[in-house]
């Protein structure tokens, strides 16, 4: 009863938003197009407080949930043990240059994850229908985007599963084609790490991964992103095995910082992404959500104050996701970024490379 409950919400919140964004596109002059827009902010605000009420209720109406400090575990936790249970991998020293090449103001990079449909594959899905929907990132995103970044001239990294290039193997070289942008490692199938929770298997499909790529580019990824930026206990330590340069998997800072194992650092820099840069929980399968407008204000903000506080920023989409309505906003984003002066467009690759071998600032001031 209570999943059915949640569907009906969520159609019922998608109508009202869609209606909200009838009237935006429907009104004459700034008054009125400025009272839609509170409208539509409000409808979007109704969508995700639906989402979260209804997924409480759902939580609350389980009867085999646990109670008392059997749910709570870390409630009895030592302070000793809490110390540990983050030790193996935390943030360390800011990794902000103390200027960036020809004294940029900030730099960008534009990364796309070509997960096409292995995120179902993982899994062993292979239903047409929703196949179908992943293979547009091959079919269609992933030229569009490829052509948009020529016209642009801005480079770009794509965190690619091998497995996506095994299906669709022009997938590489329309990518190295201009010489521009990088190929980087996203798991072998987009599998998630944390699911695996198996060392050997983990490494082995990252090993898999990095050859596939070596014979096809002649040229051995330097990064990784994990599939759904999940990170196992084993992660960081077969990256610094494998002699990788760069991780794009984590959070804990908007600017590149070294990761640190406990207390010691990897040698392994992030370069961290955020699901606030990320297009995929926005623009869901359903499409429910209204204009993309909205979502890429979000990512101008962002870049904004980047731009503001001259550091550092990672934008993350998906070529299966950016479909005709979504790219237009994407390619709109690009190109306002490229009217500002002092802004340094590079690969994650060469970021770290930069990072790495030029002096760094000893804190960050805001």
């Amino acid at each position: 009863m209570g999943s059915e409950v949640l569907i009906l919400n969520i159609g019922i919140v998608a109508i009202a938003a869609k209606a909200a964004r009838c009237k935006w596109q429907s009104s004459k002059g700034d008054n009125l197009k400025e009272m839609n827009s509170q409208a539509l902010i409000g409808s979007l605000l109704l969508v995700f407080t639906t989402l979260v009420t209804s997924a409480g209720n759902l939580s609350a109406q389980d009867t085999n949930a646990k109670t008392g400090a059997a749910a709570l575990p870390g409630v009895t936790w030592t302070v000793d043990q809490l110390k540990q249970s983050v030790a193996s991998v935390r943030p360390g020293r800011v990794m902000i240059p103390k200027k960036w090449p020809n004294d940029a103001r900030v730099a960008v990079v534009v990364s796309f994850d070509v997960d096409n449909e292995t995120f179902f594959l993982a899994e062993g899905k292979t239903a047409p229908g929703p196949v179908s929907d992943e293979e547009y990132g091959a079919t269609e995103g992933l030229p569009r985007i490829i052509a948009m970044l020529d016209r642009l001239d801005v480079p770009a990294t794509f965190f690619t599963p091998a497995v996506s290039t095994i299906i669709a193997p022009q997938i590489i070289p329309q990518i190295m084609k201009s010489g521009r942008n990088e190929i980087a490692l996203h798991g072998w199938i987009h599998e998630s790490v944390e699911k695996l929770n198996d060392a050997a298997l983990e490494e082995k499909l990252m090993v898999q991964a990095i050859q596939h790529y070596t014979k096809e580019t002649g040229k051995k990824p330097v990064g990784s992103r994990t599939g759904s930026w999940q990170f196992s206990s084993y992660t960081l330590d077969i990256e610094q095995k494998l002699g990788l340069l760069y991780d794009s998997s984590l959070m804990a800072m908007d600017v590149p910082y070294e990761l640190m194992s406990n207390g010691k650092d990897t040698g392994v820099l992030e370069l961290p992404v955020t699901w606030v840069q990320d297009d995929y929980p926005y623009f869901i399968a359903s499409g429910s959500l209204p204009s993309p407008e909205m979502i890429f204000k979000v990512y101008r903000d962002e870049f904004d104050m980047a731009y503001r506080e001259g550091t550092f920023l990672m934008l993350t989409f998906h070529p299966q996701i950016e479909r005709r309505s979504r790219f237009l906003y994407l390619e709109q984003l690009i190109a306002y970024m490229k009217t500002k002066p002092g802004v340094w467009f590079a690969t994650a690759e060469q970021v770290a490379n930069y990072v790495k071998s030029n002096p760094t600032v000893d804190s960050l001031s805001y």
